[in-house]
């Protein structure tokens, strides 16, 4: 019989969840000094070194049918870091985090059993209308553009994320594939970054890099390795409305009604278009608790 975890895989989902919008938005002042190609690279290198710092890769055991998984999932994970950072620059984060929620959600409907939740995407996209109220022709349409593109990464990282957590256990699998997205990112970050540099920006990147990428990558990890699709894409529903809750106490984000009615619509439709995805666990797992105290 298999032992039970000692912490609950659904807090580990809620609290990378909380971490990802806590350290999104305290990344905006760090994107004022060196933009957020910049802050991106520092953060994801930071995070990558304690990765590697932490858990040693298992290169060994690496397969030939990994290496796209890994280099796939690292060039995501890079890519989408900074598209995110670039759109909450332009437009508020909980507008940012309900476009970007398109993606996944569009996944899990896909994935499900009943064709009927294809509609859901549909409700979520009419949230999102609100929630950017483009009659009042004020909204940054660059902005949307990058928290798009940030979707689409999103959903490819959930689906790549979940075949790694199956192939490697413990944080074996990111340290392979932070360094990889810090690499990626680097592209674009170390000119923008470059001449900008002082030691208040990177101490504060490299605590950032604790809250984003390192302990929301790990607990997303451990989830998806315990969890069904529809327990993990319910739960990530909640993402939205903490991404706004986060804007409004940390950056003073003010939401209308329209727009309140907006990320309802995203929240219930994320929770719904989870009906019908299912998931076996692996065969084959470590003991959560465990793989959490590489972190400690």
């Amino acid at each position: 019989m298999r032992s039970r975890a000692a912490v609950p895989p659904w807090t580990l989902a809620v609290a990378g969840m909380l971490s990802v919008q806590l350290g999104s938005a305290l990344s905006l002042g760090v994107i004022d000094s060196i933009g957020p190609a910049g802050t991106a690279w520092l953060r994801l290198a930071f995070g990558g070194l304690v990765f590697l710092a932490t858990a040693r890769p298992p290169l060994r055991s690496l397969r030939r049918a990994d290496i796209p998984v890994v280099l796939g999932l690292g060039v995501t994970t890079g890519l989408q870091t900074i598209t995110f950072l670039a759109a909450i620059e332009r437009i508020p984060l909980g507008t940012c985090v309900a476009i970007e929620f398109l993606g996944p959600l569009t996944v899990a409907a896909l994935r499900s059993e009943s064709r009927r939740a294809l509609v859901w995407p549909a409700v979520a996209l009419v949230g999102v209308l609100l929630l950017t109220e483009p009659w009042q022709g004020e909204v940054d349409a660059l902005g949307v553009v990058f928290a798009v593109l940030a979707a689409v990464g999103w959903a490819f990282y959930i689906v790549l994320t979940q075949r790694l957590g199956d192939r490697f256990s413990g944080l074996g699998g990111l340290s392979m594939t932070v360094p990889v997205a810090a690499l990626t990112a680097a592209v674009v970050g170390v000119p923008q970054a470059i001449g900008h540099l002082s030691l208040d920006v990177l101490a504060a990147t490299a605590g950032l890099a604790l809250l984003l990428p390192v302990l929301p990558y790990a607990l997303e990890l451990l989830a998806l390795r315990r969890m069904t699709h529809l327990a993990f894409g319910t739960l990530m529903a909640l993402e939205p409305a903490i991404g706004i809750l986060l804007g409004l106490i940390v950056l003073s984000q003010r939401v209308t009604p329209v727009q309140a009615t907006g990320i309802t619509l995203v929240v219930v439709a994320g929770a719904a278009a989870q009906r019908g995805g299912r998931r076996s666990e692996p065969e084959t797992e470590e003991p959560i608790q465990s793989q959490l105290d590489l972190l400690g």
